[in-house]
Parts: structure tokens; sequence; C-alpha cells
């Protein structure tokens, strides 16, 4: 997802409520060995790449930063800011991926076969316990979503994160046994 950027030299109040003001988030891009950039991205456009990320994957989108000079960047968002009241984005932080430096992300678990599940058949629920796992890996290696067949459980049987494929390259963060998902009662 290609995202175009202009520098910013301030971090004044009123420079940043100035660019908001002129249609602009306020953002920062953090990079290993190197200062932050104070930067400033478009909110229509940033909006309507936001549109485009399924729900939930937004913590694994590679976005291509490109500056005035076209000068590009990759990098995945680490933080949204929202105004509490309208829930506009007011600020973004992004980390920028260089590709001998390993990442830490937070890749979304998703359950797949649920409503071939015997055990909801017989009127159980399937209950998603954790939602994501967090891994360290390479930024080539970054994995959009881990899925889990839940096809066969049964009533009172669970899944853990040790049930879960992941890649060789691909390094989990959380214990292994802790479980993911599970079939209760009503």
């Amino acid at each position: 997802m290609t995202l175009k950027y202009q520098t910013r030299s301030s971090d004044k109040k009123s420079d940043v409520k100035k660019l908001r003001r002129e249609g602009l988030i306020p953002s920062i891009i953090y990079s290993r060995g190197k200062n932050s950039s104070a930067i400033a991205v478009g909110t229509n456009e940033f909006s309507s790449l936001l549109r485009q990320v399924q729900p939930g994957r937004l913590s694994t989108t590679v976005f291509q930063l490109t500056d005035e000079n076209s000068k590009q960047r990759r990098a995945v968002l680490k933080d949204i800011q929202y105004e509490p009241t309208t829930y506009r984005v007011i600020h973004l932080d992004f980390e920028e991926l260089l590709d001998e430096h390993e990442i830490n992300v937070k890749v979304p678990i998703e359950c797949i076969g649920g409503a071939e599940c015997p055990g909801v058949k017989l009127g159980g629920v399937l209950r998603q316990v954790i939602r994501y796992l967090r891994v360290r890996c390479l930024p080539k290696d970054i994995p959009t979503v881990f899925q889990l067949d839940v096809k066969a459980l049964n009533n009172r049987e669970s899944r853990r994160l040790k049930d879960l494929e992941i890649p060789n390259t691909v390094r989990p963060l959380a214990n292994m046994n802790e479980v993911v998902v599970l079939i209760a009662k009503r």
C-alpha cells in the first residue's frame, strides 16, 4: 500500500493544529539506528487505504511511504491515536522495515470452520480467547494471518497456540500452551 508523505520540521502545538486543519495527519517514522523523522500524511489518502485493509490485519500491513523527492521507505503501523469524541485519526506512528533487522509484530489469529464444528452444532459456543500472537521475524517473513482450523472441535475441547502452523522463520513471543479457542456451553 503506497502512502505519500511530506516531512515536517516543527513539533510545536500550533504547527500540528495547522497541519490538521489543512487535512494532514501528523506522524512519525521510527528507524533503528537513526533519529526519528517527523512527517505528515494526507487524511483522505490514509482513510481510503484504511478501508482497503481487512479487519484485524492492520498490524501486519506493510506501507510503502513515498516523500516529495520519490524516496521510498517501507514501514508498518505501530500506533494510531484517535480524537476521543469524533474518532478522527490525529496521529500515526510508523516503524521502518530494514531488511537485516527483525521486527516484533502482532499477527491476527483467524478461526476457520466454525460453522461445521460438531460442538457448535450441539449447542456450544465458539469462544476465541486470543485474537493476536506477537511474533519476531525479518520483514520479508511477516505473516498476514495465522489460520486455525476448528472443524473437528466438540464440546469442551480447545486449541492452543502450539496448534498453529508457524513457519520456522517466525519466532513466537508467547507461551505456546495458552488456549486460543474453545467450545463452551451456553
